[in-house]
Formats: structure tokens, C-alpha cells, sequence
């Protein structure tokens, strides 16, 4: 298929126009198989690529007899493939300049709405902290989602889609915890909106006393002046150094998933979700699958983007090579089904910790939770149904319409937040539906 696009270039160059019409039609036959093997998940027959294969071997034939001799064809190649790179190279830079953009540039409306929220906590604490302790938040008949963020809308949104989804509402437990300076908001903003009858309960990360450097690998690898010189100062020469620096891949909300089982020690299962997703379906059945023994129940990503372990760690390290197949298939954070009593029983958090330890030079994996995370439930992870959990909202612009129509959760992974500017004005609806537009703050802060 590759040389066959070659080739195509070439006839189109020299005006062959039914040759060129001929490779790309059985380009697109060949790419089409492609797609239906990754929905499948099972190989491609031999009774399948024959016909094609036949085809394109008969057409590149052509092409050969027609267009040049090899040394012309493999001069034409090394200019495509140059500028192939120089256009590379300059979406690179591009990407890593939004990205970094995406990850400080807070939105004044969203802004705005913090700041107003966290003024009437101020006015409103006493009344809102003598709030009884939900025996709901303990009850293991109903249905338990975390979500660890420090973005109001963002999680409103979680909720919301999730609860106006499910069949019965009443039954969904909701455990949030941010930081010290959204806690009031949150607060604030989940006490004034109705989410049909679901317990929410907001925590403030601060509050967790065990939570400190002489516990926690990464608050005491950020205590180290190299670490902080390598994440913090300018002028690094690395093309990545700017995305080292996007504050997401050091806040602790972010490395809280590790934890869950300390912060609720009496609940048995939980669905974490990240507050960058929307919930199109009833997940309430997530509850029953059944993980075969393992702790974390998540959608692998490897038959569509072939993201698999190497693409992740670094697998020249003797540590890495030896512990871990370079071909598993990667999974993704952002819904996933966890067994807290199998979590418990394999000690997990204790394998975070160890990686974590490991990786103090960053020569295992270089930044973010999901390379840990492929580390720590190595062997622990159950596939779920691809159509759960549909990824790429946040910079894939060609996602089919009828898988994201069919997904139980949509996911913004990427720069392109919904709430941003630079979100794909194509996806932003399903995001924007259920962000309540009638409440007096949004209208005032101007959020739309």
C-alpha cells in the first residue's frame, strides 16, 4: 500500500489520471480492511488480502513500466520523504506550543466562575460545612464514581451526563476531591445544582495528612533540585521541555488514582472517570463485569493507534526489558472499572511506588501517570468492550460519527478541551449539552 501511494504521486505528476484512479481506489479497498480487522479485532484472512494484494501487485507493475527507471523513483521518494519531515517537524513545534497553551491559558469566563463561587463559599461556609455525613458514601449497594479535579465545569459536566444517563440516579455516589482553592467552589457550585437525586461528595486533597513526601514517591522526587531544575526552568534544549512543564503532569490530582483504595477504604469497587470525558450511556453495568481476578477493567488502544507498551517506556533499560513484553497492547486511563479488594490483595499501590522509585533519573518513562500505570497493573488489567470508551475527541478530528454515537463515554484526551478555544467545534456539542447554561454564574461570566 505504501508504494502503491508512491506510485500514485507519480501518475498524478505525469497526468496518468486512470492509473492514478486505479491505485487509489484499491488504496482505499486495502485501508478498508485495515479499519474492519482493528473494529473485529482478529487477523486479517488470507481469502481477504489476496484479492487486493493481486491487484496492487499488477498496478505497481504498471506503474514500474511506466513511470522512470528505480534510481528516478527512489529520488523522487527521498524528496517526499524530506519534505514529509520538514512538514513533521513543523506540526511538532506547532503541537507542543497548543499544548502548552491548553494546559496554562485558564479561560477568564471559567475564571470568573471560580472566583465567584469560591465568594459566596466565604459567605455561605457554616451553613455548608454542617452537612451530615452521608451514610450513602459507605453503602455498597449503590454505585460509586471518583473523579479527581480541579475543574468545576469540567467535572459538573461528568456528573451531569452520567446521572442524566443512568436509569436509576438516586443510586450513583459521586466522590470528588480537588485542591484548596477550588474546594470552596466546588463546594458551593454542587450544593446549588440539581444532579436528580445523586450523593456528591467534595474533599479537599489537603486534608489528606498521609499524603506527604515521606510516603509518596513523586512529593519527594519534587523536593529534589534536579528534578525541580529539569521540570521548572527555561531554556531547555529538548523539544519536549515545554510539555515537561504543563502543570497536569505534576499536580498530585493527577497521581491520585493511585490511592484510591486509602481514600476509600470501605468501598469494594469504584469507576473512576477524568473530568475531560462525557458519559453517553448507562454505566451502572460497568459494576457487574466481571474482572476474572484483576484490579483494573480498561479499553486497550493498541488495535487502533498500535500504542503498545514500547511506544510508552523505554525498553533499553535492563529494568524495563526484563519485566515487561514491548508488544502488550496498552490500555487508557480515563474510565475504568477498579476492584479495590483486588487492588488490596496485589498490593498496588506499593508496585506504583517501587516504579515510581525506579524512574527518580526518568530513564524508565518520562512524564504523565499512564506509563506507571501500564507498569503498576502490568498483568492486573481485564479488557473492556472497545465501544465503552471512545478516545481522541481532544485532537483527532476523523473519529467515525457512528462509533462516537455508539460510545459509552466520549473522551477529550488531547489539548483540544471542550472548554477551550481550541476545542474541534465538531465534538463540542456532545460536551455542551450538559453544562448548565441557566445558572446565574454561568450567564453572568459570560461562559458559552
Amino acid at each position: 500500500m505504501v508504494l502503491a501511494k508512491a506510485y500514485l504521486v507519480i501518475a498524478k505528476e505525469n497526468s496518468n489520471l486512470q492509473l492514478a484512479w486505479e491505485l487509489s481506489a484499491q488504496i482505499r479497498a486495502c485501508q478498508l480492511l485495515f479499519s474492519q480487522v482493528a473494529t473485529r479485532a482478529s487477523p486479517i484472512t488470507a481469502a481477504e488480502a489476496e484479492p487486493i494484494m493481486k491487484q496492487l501487485a499488477s498496478l505497481i507493475y504498471q506503474s514500474r513500466e511506466l513511470h522512470y527507471d528505480i534510481a528516478t523513483v527512489i529520488m523522487k521518494f527521498k524528496a517526499q520523504i524530506q519534505a514529509l519531515e520538514e512538514r513533521a517537524s513543523a506540526a511538532t513545534v506547532q503541537s507542543t506550543t497548543f499544548g502548552q497553551l491548553a494546559a496554562e491559558a485558564v479561560p477568564k469566563s471559567l475564571y470568573c466562575l471560580g472566583m465567584q463561587l469560591t465568594l459566596e463559599w466565604a459567605e455561605t461556609r457554616g451553613e455548608l460545612s454542617k452537612q451530615q455525613h452521608s451514610p450513602a458514601l459507605t453503602d455498597q449497594d449503590l454505585y460509586h464514581f471518583v473523579v479527581f479535579s480541579d475543574n468545576i465545569l469540567g467535572t459538573s459536566v461528568v456528573i451531569n451526563s452520567t446521572v442524566c444517563n443512568a436509569k436509576r440516579p438516586t443510586q450513583l455516589v459521586f466522590h470528588l476531591v480537588t485542591d484548596s482553592v477550588n474546594f470552596g467552589a466546588m463546594r458551593v457550585w454542587f450544593a446549588q445544582n440539581d444532579f436528580k437525586g445523586a450523593t456528591i461528595e467534595v474533599q479537599n486533597i489537603d486534608t489528606f495528612t498521609w499524603l506527604n513526601a515521606s510516603y509518596v514517591p513523586v512529593l519527594k522526587q519534587l523536593q529534589d533540585v534536579e528534578t525541580q531544575s529539569y521540570y521548572f526552568k527555561s531554556g531547555q534544549e529538548s523539544k519536549n521541555a515545554v510539555k515537561f512543564r504543563n502543570p497536569k503532569y505534576l499536580s498530585m490530582l493527577n497521581h491520585l488514582r493511585f490511592y484510591i483504595p486509602e481514600i476509600y477504604p470501605e468501598l469494594k469497587k469504584v469507576v473512576f472517570l477524568d473530568d475531560d470525558i462525557v458519559v453517553q450511556k448507562d454505566l451502572t453495568p460497568l459494576f457487574s463485569i466481571d474482572l476474572h481476578g484483576n484490579v483494573n477493567g480498561a479499553v486497550e488502544t493498541c488495535l487502533e493507534s498500535f500504542h503498545r507498551y514500547h511506544k510508552y517506556l523505554n525498553f533499553s533499560h535492563p529494568k524495563i526489558k526484563a519485566n515487561f513484553d514491548p508488544d502488550a497492547c496498552g490500555w487508557a486511563f480515563g474510565m475504568n472499572v477498579f476492584d479495590l479488594v483486588a487492588w488490596k490483595r496485589a498490593n498496588v499501590t506499593a508496585r506504583y511506588h517501587y516504579w515510581q522509585e525506579q524512574n527518580v533519573d526518568r530513564t524508565l518513562w518520562k512524564l504523565g501517570t499512564l506509563p506507571p500505570g501500564l507498569l503498576t497493573f502490568y498483568g492486573l488489567t481485564e479488557p473492556l468492550d472497545r465501544k465503552l470508551h471512545v478516545l481522541g475527541l481532544g485532537y483527532d478530528p476523523n473519529i467515525d460519527a457512528q462509533l462516537i454515537e455508539s460510545a459509552g463515554v466520549v473522551h477529550f484526551n488531547g489539548n483540544m478541551k471542550p472548554w477551550l478555544k481550541l476545542a474541534m467545534s465538531r465534538y463540542k456539542p456532545l460536551w455542551e449539552r450538559y453544562v448548565n447554561y441557566s445558572h446565574a454564574y454561568v450567564q453572568q461570566c459570560n461562559i458559552h
